[in-house]
């Protein structure tokens, strides 16, 4: 006797909808869809008459999503996944599936050794600290990719006499020979600040020279531990010279920023981190097609000023993903919603900053220049 569930008529209807599509669909894959709340629910049309029960049909949503899951699904595929994946084609997943799925991509940070939001900080960093000396994996600061082309670049201009980085660049470096932070010290400074919501800028222009090895001089680490001189007292840094917009474990920020942001904004910031990544792979493919013709161009100029420069920090966390993921996308995007409303407050709180300063070639990867725009320029209130 067969025992396989008949599909309703209703079902019925996605199941032949997707046939003329080039997939095959069954009933129970869509019981399954709808239990993760990818696909709503039939709607009800009324009654049949002659007591012969109601009838139902597929909402008019249904009917694109029904594609893109057919198309999407596999072995291994997260629904959480699939959610943001579809919700980054335009489709109409249902909204609290897709805010669901942006929390579900923050769960995913983790400290090294383990760790859960909430608890006391001193434990979480001592976990993090013993975890590091136990020869735990550190931070992976200039991927093998990044740093092959930081060697080219410097090998190529010595072939050719040239020293490289200019000299004059020394001028420009106040701390010449200060300290370089070490991948164990990266791992427990993100922790911290992670922790927090806060990062001394000693601290991060430690991290800056520790990310341009080849770099003997790096005036932007200089101008970032030497702001507290150009900028004292000012409101948005800390009593220990630290960035301190934000307060708290940053993951519970992210969460609510997940739970609040408007759909237009979540979609808005998942394209840019995907332009992000595009524009970071684009890149380091140019520079390496340059260098291989021993021809260095336009890409390896913007290569070398992006790597000192804060777009350099998209560079390498794009290198060190190979594949791109849906989780990794939802990240990018609700740090760059974060760093807009940051920007946002610090234009508030802090008059006369020199915003066109970010236009600089270099300063931001440009499709994030574009979304973040110049806080003078940005809606009141975001």
């Amino acid at each position: 006797m067969n025992s396989a569930k008949v599909p309703s008529q209703a079902d019925q209807q996605l199941i032949d909808h997707a046939r003329e599509h080039g997939f095959a669909v069954t009933g129970k894959q869509l019981s399954g869809w709808r239990r993760h709340r990818l696909l709503p629910a039939n709607a009800h049309g009324g009654g049949l008459g002659r007591g012969q029960g109601s009838t139902s049909h597929p909402v008019a949503a249904s009917f694109a999503l029904v594609l893109g899951l057919a198309r999407l699904s596999g072995r291994g595929k997260r629904p959480a996944d699939m959610a943001l994946l579809l919700f980054g084609e335009g489709l109409p997943v249902p909204e609290a599936t897709v805010r669901a799925a942006f929390q579900a991509a923050v769960d995913t940070i983790c400290l090294p050794g383990g760790g859960e939001p909430g608890g006391d900080v001193d434990e979480h960093l001592d976990a993090v600290d013993s975890y590091i000396g136990r020869g735990g994996q550190a931070v992976i600061m200039v991927p093998a990719r990044a740093r092959r082309v930081d060697e080219q670049i410097i090998a190529f201009f010595e072939s050719a006499g040239v020293p490289w980085p200019p000299a004059e660049l020394a001028q420009w470096d106040e701390n010449v020979g200060a300290e370089r932070m070490t991948p164990q010290g990266a791992a427990l400074f993100a922790s911290d600040a992670l922790l927090t919501g806060s990062a001394p800028l000693p601290r991060i222009g430690a991290l800056l020279r520790g990310m341009a090895p080849g770099l003997e001089v790096n005036p932007i680490a200089s101008l970032v531990e030497t702001t507290v001189r150009d900028v004292p007292h000012s409101p948005v840094l800390g009593p220990d010279d630290s960035l301190a917009m934000l307060t708290g474990d940053v993951r519970r920020i992210l969460h609510e920023l997940a739970a609040t942001a408007s759909p237009e904004d979540l979609s808005a910031a998942w394209h840019a981190a995907q332009a992000v990544r595009a524009w970071a792979l684009d890149l380091c493919a140019r520079a390496e097609g340059e260098l291989a013709a021993r021809a260095p161009g336009e890409a390896t100029m913007e290569w070398w000023i992006s790597r000192q420069l804060p777009a350099g920090l998209s560079l390498l966390e794009e290198l060190r993903t190979r594949n791109e993921r849906a989780a990794a996308t939802a990240l990018s995007a609700l740090g760059l919603l974060l760093q807009r409303e940051q920007f946002a407050e610090v234009d508030r709180v802090q008059p006369g900053c020199q915003w066109d300063l970010a236009q600089t070639p270099g300063f931001l990867p440009p499709p994030a220049r574009a979304f973040l725009a110049l806080p003078s320029a940005a809606p009141a209130s975001l």
